[in-house]
């Protein structure tokens, strides 16, 4: 279990080993990435680590709240911004450009811990499903206010599509990851919003982009 450092050096130093897991595990993978490379790459003793975690068990726990943190974090930020098509377009160049900034690489880093975990340990399935649950509640805000403002048909099935839009970033996020190509990811990103465009009220359709 996570332990709350109680001095401001503490808590740096919990955050400085979290980040170099996050990074680790991200490369490597749960499997493949033990405490003794943790220990390595932060300069931490086994005394830190189990001071700060309990075990390895914690700390992957500790990842995954604070991959979902950051991820969600940045998704509900710019899915918040999302008012009309534009905007829309907008938060998927955003995506897009993000993936280019990694080189491709790297993928979800939430989607990457749930392929590893989601099988394995039912509560890491758990925290990784609300974390995926945060996400779907942040695309659909973004669904609502296009309803709201008369984008979206009334009667557009908005569950359904949360989880088409949700599923195109991830498919998108993994091909992009594998190939090396963010023109993956912004094949399926327009894929998607072609899709919502199909429930828009003909007046409210916007050109295909080209």
């Amino acid at each position: 279990m996570e332990q709350a450092p109680a001095t401001e050096q503490g808590r740096a130093t919990q955050r400085r080993i979290l980040a170099a897991a996050a990074a680790l595990i991200g490369e490597r993978g749960v499997a493949g990435t033990s405490l003794d490379d943790i220990r390595a790459a932060t300069g931490s003793s086994k005394s830190q680590l189990y001071h700060y975690f309990g075990d390895k068990r914690g700390l992957v726990e500790a990842v995954i709240d604070h991959q979902s943190s950051v991820v969600v974090g940045t998704q509900v930020e710019a899915l918040g911004a999302v008012q009309d098509w534009r905007d829309l377009e907008c938060w998927a160049d955003g995506m897009v450009a993000l993936v280019e900034q990694r080189g491709s690489r790297g993928g979800c880093p939430i989607g990457t811990l749930a392929a590893a975990l989601a099988d394995t340990d039912e509560r890491f399935r758990v925290a990784l499903s609300a974390a995926f649950g945060s996400w779907r509640e942040a695309i659909g805000g973004a669904l609502v206010r296009l309803r709201d403002n008369g984008l979206l048909a009334a009667d557009a099935d908005l569950e359904v599509l949360i989880t088409m839009m949700l599923a195109a970033i991830q498919g998108g996020l993994l091909l992009a990851k594998t190939s090396r190509d963010s023109s993956q990811l912004r094949t399926t990103l327009d894929g998607a919003i072609a899709q919502l465009h199909a429930y828009a009220p003909r007046d409210k359709r916007p050109a295909r982009r080209r």
